[in-house]
């Protein structure tokens, strides 16, 4: 499964960009957070899975 960390997220917006560790960004929207989870602190580091959306491959946080 993928890692790296969180580049921003905007809990307003409900969206943001993760940095792989591979260098590539990722889109992720607020509801691929786990549950109970309401946003995201950037330099976090974190676990996601991509999934295939309609504008793209938004991440799934893990």
């Amino acid at each position: 499964m993928p890692t790296g960390k969180v580049r921003w997220f905007d809990a307003a917006k409900g969206f943001g960009f993760l940095s792989s560790d591979e260098g590539e960004d990722v889109y992720v929207h607020s509801d691929a957070l786990p549950a109970g989870v309401d946003t995201l602190k950037p330099g976090q580091r974190v676990e996601f899975g991509i999934a295939q959306g309609r504008r793209g491959d938004p991440g799934r946080c893990r």
